[in-house]
């Protein structure tokens, strides 16, 4: 059987607007998905907590994460583990180009 190839640095829009999910794989189990930011932080007042962990990638960029207690700062090659139903928020992503993160949803 042909594998299909994919190259995660293919398509990285630079929009200052909206955020780009690209769903890599998805199964009943797990979902990986590429996704690129360009400044774009959770709205205030909101925290995510999913009903599945994540396990996530910093391939390119600068993040901060916000945790009820504590933030992680995120840089190029950066990997973190979130629980699932662990609150969390983007509290910042690089302004000047964009953050890409690889995240792994189990």
């Amino acid at each position: 059987m042909k594998q299909d190839k994919y190259n995660i640095f293919d398509e990285i829009p630079y929009d200052k607007k909206d955020e780009k999910f690209f769903e890599i794989f998805k199964n009943d189990v797990i979902k990986i998905e590429k996704i690129v930011s360009n400044g774009q932080k959770s709205p205030d007042n909101f925290w995510y907590e999913q009903e599945k962990s994540e396990y996530i990638l910093l391939l390119e960029g600068f993040a901060i994460l916000e945790f009820e207690d504590y933030e992680i700062q995120l840089k190029k090659g950066d990997c973190l583990n979130i629980s699932a139903m662990q609150k969390h928020r983007v509290k910042f992503t690089s302004l000047d180009k964009p953050t890409i993160w690889f995240a792994v949803f189990y």
